[in-house]
């Protein structure tokens, strides 16, 4: 450490000898103690940091008095100064920041916090003693980079120390992404005179016992003339060379050197603390192939590094000016928490100052669990014109590099070199490469000759057709022509296939047009390589045979016919069970195996593969077939065919890939070929093929990750150019890989594929089968739910057994009628969603009550409610006790019942009752009706539209059935009534049970309720006129209406300061209201 060994014994004996000082409470006045070196040549220079401390404590001072705070920072200044050592500056203070430490000890004058040292030799003297000190007290310095203050006690750094520098450059190197290889090496150029921060960077990159070391092959450079004898040697271990320092220290470095700038080099500078990257709009060209790793561009001032001018600022002295900020902010939180501990402290918890997130002039601070800041660094490159700009960031915390800049102009090209040099060729190599052509030549040359002689054997070798004995053709109906036809397209004709028996196997029969079985030699040779040909995923050919209807060809039977019919059968072959994800990958497997099979054999290209040629046998096996008969078949013009081969009739492998594409994107949706949702003519599609670039939908942004997979191949494969699609033994290992990775296995064909399924399933049908049951009950009794709601429970349950339900005569029930009195006059002024909403209310509140009483709900027409008693469940004389209690309770759910959207405006209905024979049925088909018949229901109706509002008017009939019962109902005597088509009769009011408290509504006086209609229509018009006022919307009135509104104030008045004398009570001793 550039120290000798006596001077740092003396200093230790010092220290240890030390005794423990008591020291008074921490928040006497809150001293911060500043011990820094005070020269006139270092930036951190107590002369230059004292300014900014007294400015950071003022604003201190305002925050804590803005927030009520009683406490203020005050700073206490110690410089030492190291002129009259032999090397002045950091080397020479090992010692003396120990002792101003000592002093404030002995002077009690040690504060809350220690602002300094910023050179690591006086720290680590600091910091290591400690123990012997037994001091407690927080440092905080804006430096001590060296390692060996690293996980210190007390000390906290608010500039990046060397750990943090050391930690980039291990995970930089080690990471890799599509702007930079992975590297392994590197020199590191250790220049003889370096800055406070620079010794202590590089010294940890140097270090043999550092991290960086033990995780990069590095090699240390410590002279000028080393540098540059690297440069020349052709065999140097590495092209990445680290330094520490400014631009200008670069081109001192390069020294004109033609190697330096070369573009298989890159240097990586350390010069964190200059702001001229973001300030400067150029760059110097010597710094083109160089990569600055520098701070963020976050300070809220610009450096001015020129130590003489009054207006100097730099890094260190805005740390120093932020730390005061800290601890400001710290002991704020301390009062804030725990005020006893405030007043009782010696000295700030360290803790207070790890893990913790603060703002400073310097942008934004984030101290670890050690006390060392994490910043993001910025990696920042010169542009090809000279430009600095952004390429990378490093997040020391996370350890984490991000691009920031895509696509970089930088002299490397499109990627940062590599850390190997490209060296030249040994003579050893030219030998090998020149025995390795000679081989491949004369390889070559034999491959050719042994083609030629094999074309020549072909062509030798005699035909013969298939004994048509040995063919017996099945029964000539419809499925024998099946959906696997080829079709000319250039001729527009459709080849018959049709199914034979050949070998104890159905085989199929393609006509091979315009042949007479005498074949040429060119004919000769497809039809022998068709011999030949014997794969898996390949439909075997058996040779042709020849009838008098012609010649065919003979080609194995796929049973469950092609893959464009499976594929649109989804009632036998379901998305989600049978037809999955792993499925799919499975039959574009299958296709790609057979294809990369014929590309390697003597066929070597399809030039017709569709969907509609890919057929799929018994154990759902996808084979391909139409290959090999380019004689008899033309190519292909279709939407499967390639764009390059529409514009130019032709056949190829990369036509074959691009086909294979439209073929898993048919089997990827399952639906129409070259599915899209703009175009749906098949000739405008082929038509934009031709023109443009245009292909099928694959829409990228919802598909999952193992979806994004495979569109991303089948993207791949209709590209544009042909030269850019991957062979099929590409694809075939591609899916080969991902059906490995679902299944743990190397490939897995439809059989193993439906076998693990169908295993799957078995174990799993007892609970599909209970679940599905569950389910089944659950509907069913949501249905029959709703049919009880519908019909009564006998008649649904008629209708279920017999399908039919037999009119029933029922000797005796009670019937109940209510409608609303003056629902004309409400309708007229509101509108039909306020009509809607109001019979809502209304009769809601009557089927609540309905369900407490032994009655059925017939129905409601308008503003008409009907209810029976007595069907279609017989229930003796209750019918009639049933009815009048249910009358009673809705009756005195009216007295409470208030309109929405007329409060105030009271409601009256009329009730009915009366008892009888009667007849019950169901009507109708569609929406069926249970409907009752008889005089009953029309005297019933009679007794409601004879009755008064808020009033039960009940027959004679009724009271005589309640009277054989033991309920007690009360009810008085109307007198005679005349009933339509009934003449007169007795009638009674029913007003309530003996020993039950119904609180009815009092009902109008008898002498006032031929007042009614127009009473109410004016006290309407009064509540529309107030809602009008309240910015209520109402339906217009009509003309007239608005006229009497105006010209009858007094009418006005009453409506609106009192209710019509018919509303008043019949006894004043009832002080409910009548219609509230």
């Amino acid at each position: 450490m550039r120290l000798s060994g006596w001077w740092l014994c003396t200093c230790a004996l010092g220290i240890l000898v030390a005794p423990c000082w008591a020291t008074t409470p921490c928040p006497d006045g809150i001293t911060l103690n500043v011990i820094l070196l005070q020269d006139e040549e270092s930036p951190w220079s107590l002369n230059l940091v004292q300014g900014e401390i007294q400015k950071a404590i003022e604003i201190d001072s305002a925050i804590n008095a803005d927030k009520g705070m009683k406490f203020n920072l005050t700073a206490y200044y110690s410089g030492f100064n190291t002129t009259f050592y032999q090397h002045m500056g950091c080397p020479s203070s090992t010692c003396e920041g120990v002792d101003e430490l000592k002093n404030l000890i002995e002077k009690k004058t040690l504060g809350c916090a220690v602002f300094g040292p910023t050179c690591t030799y006086a720290t680590f003297q600091m910091v290591d003693a400690e123990q012997g000190l037994k001091l407690s007290t927080p440092i905080i310095s804006a430096g001590s980079f060296g390692l060996s203050c690293d996980y210190t006690l007390n000390l906290q750094r608010l500039l990046p120390p060397a750990r943090k520098i050391s930690d980039f450059f291990i995970h930089f190197w080690q990471q890799g992404n599509k702007l930079k290889p992975v590297w392994r090496t590197a020199y590191v150029y250790k220049k003889p005179t370096n800055t406070e921060d620079c010794f202590w960077y590089i010294n940890a990159l140097d270090v043999d016992e550092g991290e960086f070391a033990k995780n990069i092959s590095r090699r240390v450079l410590r002279k000028p003339e080393d540098l540059r004898n690297e440069f020349k040697k052709k065999n140097r271990t590495s092209n990445l060379f680290i330094m520490c320092g400014s631009p200008m220290d670069v081109v001192e470095m390069k020294n004109g050197s033609a190697e330096a700038e070369s573009s298989d080099i890159l240097f990586v500078l350390i010069d964190l603390y200059n702001d001229k990257y973001y300030t400067n709009t150029s760059s110097l060209p010597a710094m083109q192939n160089v990569l600055v790793v520098t701070m963020p561009n976050s300070r809220n001032y610009t450096i001015n590094s020129d130590l003489k001018d009054n207006n100097t600022m730099n890094d260190y002295m805005a740390a120093y000016h932020d730390a005061v900020l800290l601890v400001g902010e710290v002991m704020r939180d301390i009062v804030y928490k725990s005020p006893v501990e405030f007043e009782q402290m010696e000295y700030v918890n360290v803790n207070y100052f790890r893990n913790i997130s603060f703002n400073g002039i310097a942008g934004n601070y984030k101290l670890d669990e050690h006390g060392d800041r994490d910043v993001i660094l910025s990696i920042i490159y010169t542009t090809t014109d000279n430009k600095y700009r952004t390429l990378f960031t490093y997040n020391t915390e996370h350890r984490l590099t991000v691009v920031v800049e895509s696509m970089p102009s930088f002299i490397w090209g499109k990627r940062l070199p590599d850390y190997k040099p490209h060296k030249g060729l040994a003579v050893h190599d030219i030998i090998v490469i020149v025995l390795g052509v000679t081989v491949v030549v004369v390889a070559s040359i034999a491959f050719l000759f042994y083609r030629q002689n094999r074309k020549g054997r072909l062509l030798r070798k005699r035909w013969s057709h298939i004994d048509s004995d040995l063919i017996t053709l099945l029964e000539n109906n419809e499925l024998n022509v099946i959906s696997l036809q080829i079709e000319d397209e250039s001729n527009n004709v459709n080849v018959k296939v049709r199914r034979a028996l050949y070998d104890k196997k159905i085989v199929i029969l393609k006509e091979l047009q315009h042949s007479d079985g005498n074949f040429n030699e060119s004919q000769k040779i497809e039809l022998n390589a068709l011999l030949h040909i014997d794969y898996y995923n390949l439909t075997k050919f058996y040779g042709t045979v020849q009838f008098d209807q012609g010649v065919f060809g003979v080609f194995e039977y796929g049973e469950r016919g092609s893959l464009r019919y499976v594929l649109n059968d989804k009632i036998s072959y379901p998305e989600e069970t049978f037809m999955d994800w792993e499925f799919k990958i499975s039959v574009m497997y299958d296709i790609a195996k057979g294809m990369s099979y014929l590309h390697a054999s003597d066929i070597q290209v399809h030039g017709r593969l569709k969907s509609t040629n890919c057929v799929v046998d018994n154990r759902m096996v996808v084979k391909i077939t139409d290959f090999g008969c380019n004689t008899f078949l033309s190519p292909g013009r279709d939407l499967w065919t390639a764009p390059e081969h529409l514009r130019k009739q032709g056949t190829s492998q990369k036509g074959d890939i691009y086909s294979f594409a439209i073929i898993c994107q048919e089997i990827v949706l399952r639906k129409i070929t070259f599915y899209t949702e703009c175009c749906s003519d098949q000739a405008e599609k082929l038509l934009r093929v031709v023109k443009s670039y245009f292909r099928p939908d694959l829409n990228f942004e919802m598909a999952s990750e193992k979806e994004a997979e495979i569109y991303t191949l089948i993207k791949s494969c209709w590209d544009e150019d042909p030269e850019k699609r991957p062979d099929f033994k590409k694809v075939e290992n591609f899916l080969g890989k991902i059906i490995s990775k679902i299944h743990n296995k190397e490939n897995e064909s439809y059989m193993d594929n439906m076998i693990r399924r169908l295993q799957m399933y078995s174990r799993n049908l007892e609970h599909l089968v209970e679940e599905r049951t569950a389910l089944y009950k659950a509907e069913r009794d949501r249905a029959d739910c709703l049919n009880f709601m519908l019909l009564p429970g006998p008649v649904v349950k008629s209708l279920k057994e017999t399908g039919v339900v037999e009119p029933e005569l029922y000797e005796e029930v009670t019937i109940y009628f209510s409608d609303i009195v003056g629902f004309t006059t409400l309708c007229q002024y509101s509108t039909p969603m306020e009509v809607v909403d109001m019979l809502n209310d209304i009769y809601g509140g009557f089927d609540s009550i309905v369900d407490y009483h032994d009655v059925y709900k017939v129905e409601t027409i308008g503003d008409a409610y009907m209810v029976a008693s007595g069907l279609p469940k017989r229930n003796g004389n209750r019918h009639a006790v049933d009815i009048c209690r249910m009358a009673l309770d809705i009756l005195a759910f009216m007295g409470t019942f208030q309109l929405r959207h007329l409060p105030g405006i009271p409601l009256w209905i009329r009730i009915g009752i009366h008892s009888g024979p009667c007849a019950a049925g169901v009507v109708g088909i569609k929406m069926p009706r249970y409907c009752l018949f008889g005089d009953t229901v029309n005297t019933a109706s009679r007794m409601e539209s004879t009755g008064h509002p808020l009033r039960i008017h009940v027959s004679q009939p009724t009271i005589d059935i309640l009277q054989r019962t033991d309920c007690k109902f009360e009810y008085e005597i109307r007198g005679e009534t005349h009933l339509k088509d009934k003449g007169t009769e007795t009638t009674y009011w029913l007003t309530g049970e003996t020993g039950e408290d119904y609180n009815l509504p009092t009902p109008p006086t008898t002498e006032n309720f031929h007042r009614l209609q127009q009473d109410l229509a004016n006290m309407i018009l009064a509540c529309l006129e107030r809602r009008s006022r309240g910015s209520v919307r109402r339906k217009k009135l009509p003309p007239h209406i608005r006229q009497e509104v105006d010209t009858d104030q007094e009418s006005e008045v009453e409506s609106e300061g009192g209710h019509p004398e018919y509303l008043h009570l019949a006894t004043v001793d009832n002080t409910l209201s009548t219609f509230l």
